[in-house]
Formats: C-alpha cells, sequence, structure tokens
C-alpha cells in the first residue's frame, strides 16, 4: 500500500513537471512577428552623407562618410544556458571580427556604450584594440576597456554636461535611468564596477555603472540614442532631435501608461522628426538573428500599437521606422527632386 502512494505521487510529480516544462517551451517560443509591424524602414542616405545603421540590440553605427561613431558595439553573444548558469563569457573574436569587416568599420573614432551591462559594453575593449577608437564612458565601461588592455589614453571617462567632438560628431551623454524592468521594478545588476575587468566573466559582473541618453549631433541632423527604457522626467526638454532610437524592451510589461510617459519624455519634449524601437530582439540569439524576445517577457508588436497611438495623439508629424538589420538609414529623408 505504501509502496503504491510512492509510485502514484512520482507519477504525479512527473506528469507536472512535464506539464510545466511544456508550458516553459510554448512560452519561450511564442513570440511577436516583425512582419505584423506595417512601418516603413527608413530612408536611405545618399552616398556620403550621414548614415544609421543599427546592428541589433542597441548597437548603432553612425557613419558620415569620413568618421564613425559606434553605440556599444555588442557583437558577442553569450548563449542563454551561459547566461541561466552564470558561465563565464568572453569576447567572441570571430564574430567581432566579421562585424567589423562587414561593416566597413575602418574610420571608428569612437565607441559609446549606453551604460556597462554586458549587451551594450562587453565587447568594447576588444573593439577598441581592434582599432584606434576612443571608448567613451563611465568609469564602469572604462574599467572593462581598461581589463582588455586597451591603453589609458584611448580611455574617456563621460564628465556630466561635457561635449566631446569627433571629425564633425559632437556627442554629449546626458545622465539617465535604466528601464525598472527586474523584480517588483527593480533595475537588474546595479551597481558598478570598481576596478578592471578582464573578460571571460560571468554576466554578473558586468554592472551598470552610469545610464546615458546619447545625444550624436552633426550638420545633417541630431540623433538621440535611449539605450534602455528607463528615463527622468524634463531631463531632454532642451533638446531637439531629428531621429529619436528608443530601447523599447520592457515597456509591455512596465504598462501602457508607464509607455506613454516614456514617449512624451523620449519623443514629445525633444520634436524628435522620426522614431525607430530597438532592444526588441534576443540577445541570446547569434549576431545578426533578428528575433523578437518571447511575448511573456516583451511584446514588440504590442509596444508597435502604443507607439501608433501616442504618435497620433501626440506627434502627428512623427514617422515610425520600423529597424531592419544591417540597413542604413538617413538621419532625415532627403530633399525630393521633384516639384
Amino acid at each position: 500500500m505504501w509502496l503504491q502512494q510512492v509510485k502514484r505521487a512520482a507519477i504525479v510529480t512527473v506528469a507536472v513537471l512535464a506539464i510545466g516544462a511544456t508550458g516553459l517551451v510554448w512560452l519561450w517560443r511564442d513570440r511577436p512577428n516583425l512582419d505584423n509591424i506595417d512601418w516603413p524602414s527608413g530612408p536611405a542616405p545618399a552616398e556620403n552623407t550621414l548614415s544609421v545603421t543599427w546592428l541589433g540590440v542597441t548597437t548603432v553605427l553612425f557613419d558620415d562618410g569620413e568618421t564613425q561613431v559606434l553605440i556599444d558595439g555588442f557583437f558577442s553573444r553569450p548563449s542563454l544556458v551561459d547566461v541561466i548558469l552564470g558561465r563565464p563569457v568572453g569576447n567572441d573574436a570571430v564574430t567581432i571580427n566579421f562585424a567589423m569587416h562587414e561593416f566597413d568599420m575602418r574610420r571608428l573614432a569612437a565607441i559609446i556604450p549606453v551604460h556597462s551591462h554586458y549587451d551594450h559594453a562587453m565587447d568594447v575593449g576588444a573593439i577598441a584594440k581592434r582599432s584606434s577608437a576612443s571608448v567613451l564612458g563611465s568609469e564602469s565601461t572604462a574599467n572593462i576597456a581598461r581589463g582588455a588592455g586597451v591603453p589609458e589614453d584611448q580611455i574617456v571617462v563621460a564628465a556630466n554636461g561635457e561635449t566631446y567632438e569627433f571629425g564633425e560628431f559632437k556627442v554629449r551623454l546626458l545622465p539617465s535611468r535604466h528601464g525598472p524592468i527586474g523584480w517588483r521594478g527593480s533595475v537588474p545588476l546595479p551597481g558598478t564596477i570598481d576596478e578592471p575587468l578582464a573578460l571571460p566573466q560571468a554576466i554578473s559582473t558586468m554592472r551598470l555603472g552610469k545610464a546615458y541618453s546619447i545625444i550624436i549631433e552633426h550638420p545633417q541632423g541630431t540623433t538621440l540614442v535611449q539605450g534602455s527604457s528607463g528615463f527622468i522626467n524634463g531631463a531632454l526638454d532642451e533638446v531637439s532631435v531629428d531621429l529619436a532610437l528608443l530601447c523599447s524592451y520592457g515597456l509591455t510589461s512596465l504598462g501602457e501608461e508607464y509607455a506613454e510617459q516614456y514617449w512624451q519624455a523620449m519623443v514629445t519634449s525633444t520634436g524628435a522628426k522620426a522614431v525607430m524601437p530597438m532592444h526588441f530582439d534576443d540577445f541570446t540569439r547569434p549576431f545578426g538573428e533578428i528575433t523578437p524576445f518571447p511575448k511573456v517577457l516583451d511584446n514588440v508588436e504590442k509596444t508597435a500599437i502604443w507607439f501608433e497611438k501616442y504618435r497620433d495623439t501626440w506627434d502627428q508629424d512623427t514617422k515610425l521606422y520600423k529597424p531592419e538589420f544591417g540597413k542604413p538609414i538617413a538621419v532625415f529623408a532627403q530633399p525630393s527632386s521633384s516639384t
């Protein structure tokens, strides 16, 4: 009798675990479809004019034909298993070399992470050592570069309100906040990196540092890069931009009221003429593979509907662009040749 009860309990336990595992697999595979977002991908730039190329997550390459500025430069893609198990991860030299060659990063002047989490900053040192580019960011970002052996004269710790010039680009890093997307509204991996960090390391060692809104001014147009779904009310009230590149990850879990406040802080306040969402793609997938996060974590289709609603309510003249991996776009459309 006792043995039968034990067997019955074991069978029930196995069944519950199997059902739970099946449910988790289904949730992980239930993902938004980018084809359902009916937006243009943005205007193509003319030759030797300012272009912006999205390379997944919030990695963005600015190029005016003379100078290049790279935001983040996250090319190594630790796997989901690496992340879950906390295994040490390092720079993927093959992928970094491929990305720099494929997108012709031969005139790279600066590498600027939006903050120091691994999905933004882990490759800064490896890229800097393959170029003469400066690494610009917080002290935490500087310590990732130092851990990779980047010379100190290539490392610039950003000062509040300072403008940094690279060719015709003028760059400002304005204090911002990371989105409160952790447990009970917390910020994932808060804190700082206080000494040189040599990879490989677990992703938990790559702490937030400081989060920034990055303003990139150029004679042909000004761009806001917002690498996280956090914001500071009023921080951008005196800033005017042509293009806003916005992290959209976490907005659906934070709720529509929060998302509307985020839009107003990023778009309405800056008068952005065009908006393109980023950071909706699963960064545990290989570089170049654009697959949205599962709906249980984030739903970029729903975010797109919200953005259309906010645009129609607050900023009717603002264009919405759907990002396309590796496709350069102009900061704003070229003048039409027709009369």
